[in-house]
């Protein structure tokens, strides 16, 4: 291996939340020790083509500071299901571009779901974060809400309708009657509140599906609840580590995209405001809920603590947490005593403890030769 790391720093992607990937990316890449690692920077377009090149920093860095899609530059790359080949395939023939790990800094479908996890198992390249399982299930919230039911952790009430199924009045009765109004619906594969309608009615329901349906034909529909929302960064793989909780105050009636990414009117309470009884329980229930649904390297846990009762609830766990300037991820370890920098050393470190693990494991299996039998009496 070479005196510095190459970082496969992989962006974009087909997904609603492309965007928020490309200043996460950028963020990365910016406290990336450079006498370290050698970055190698692969941006995956709206269409699924990846590309690399000298010019591929500056494009980032343009199409970040916009909240622009990637546009067309560099030359364009693969990754094969090859482990012999090592690296990223230039599909204009040539050698491969080596790769000792990849980063992959994407968000949603198609990056945050498992399928770019596959492809790299099957490359045989260490990568940062979540298996197949645990970013499947981390993405789809019917799916990761059932792991945490049948975990024992607390959840807000939900359940889940598929565009083009059952009759709006029929879903509606559906909703009044096991959630009530108010509700929040959402697409049950995406993130950065992309596609999320708050409803007070049973009028604006089927719009409201519908705009989720958009993204995605399975739909989780929430009570909501009177809250306060906190979130704890969790670190490591067999023996996680749980942050201090930070606090998010929206600046609208719920913590949306436009608050996260664009007027950026929330605030943000690190460490929160709480008794310190109530702040190890969401720290323990945080690593409960990283081990539930087999993650490793790095998680986001988001908690509900209901106004009243202080019951505190579980309402998801996000496997690829945003790295962007405002990102609660990296400014829970910054508060708990480790900068962004060496957060990404131990995520790198991570990722690679975890593929010499995987690679450890005995991949091979011969059958057992059966004994020879002894030919039978002929029975008279």
């Amino acid at each position: 291996m070479r005196e510095r790391l190459r970082v496969a720093v992989v962006y974009g992607g087909r997904s609603g939340e492309h965007e928020v990937s490309l200043r996460s990316a950028a963020a990365v890449i910016a406290h990336l020790d450079v006498q370290r690692y050698e970055v190698v920077p692969v941006a995956i377009d709206k269409e699924g083509r990846w590309r690399t090149g000298p010019d591929s920093l500056d494009v980032l860095e343009r199409a970040q500071r916009d909240l622009a899609p990637i546009p067309p530059h560099g030359f364009e790359v693969t990754l094969v299901a090859d482990p012999t080949r090592g690296g990223l395939v230039p599909l204009a023939g040539g050698p491969p571009i080596p790769v000792d790990v990849v980063f992959p800094v994407l968000h949603g479908t198609y990056g945050e779901d498992g399928t770019i996890q596959g492809l790299l198992e099957l490359a045989g390249l260490p990568y940062v974060g979540a298996g197949v399982l645990a970013s499947a299930v981390g993405m789809d919230k019917a799916a990761m809400k059932s792991v945490f039911r049948d975990a024992g952790i607390p959840v807000c009430r939900w359940l889940v309708a598929r565009v083009g199924g059952e009759p709006a009045t029929a879903l509606a009765r559906r909703v009044e009657t096991e959630l009530g109004f108010p509700c929040f619906v959402k697409p049950a594969n995406l993130g950065s509140s992309v596609g999320i309608t708050k409803v007070k009615q049973a009028a604006a329901l089927a719009d409201a599906v519908a705009e989720a349906g958009a993204y995605d034909a399975k739909v989780v529909i929430e009570a909501a609840v009177r809250a306060r929302e906190f979130e704890c960064a969790v670190l490591g793989n067999e023996e996680p580590e749980a942050s201090v909780i930070g606090e998010l105050v929206p600046s609208r009636e719920f913590y949306d995209y436009a608050d996260k990414y664009v007027d950026q009117g929330a605030r943000v309470l690190i460490p929160a405001p709480l008794p310190e009884t109530t702040a190890a329980a969401m720290r323990a229930l945080a690593l409960r809920v990283f081990r539930a649904v087999d993650c490793t390297g790095l998680a986001r846990v988001d908690f509900f603590l209901e106004q009243g009762t202080e019951r505190v609830l579980v309402n998801e766990i996000n496997t690829m947490p945003g790295f962007t300037a405002i990102s609660m991820y990296p400014k829970l370890w910054e508060a708990s005593g480790l900068p962004f920098g060496a957060l990404l050393d131990r995520l790198i470190a991570l990722a690679c403890d975890r593929h010499a693990a995987r690679s450890r494991r005995q991949l091979s299996f011969t059958p057992p030769v059966p004994a020879a039998s002894t030919p039978r009496r002929a029975q008279r």
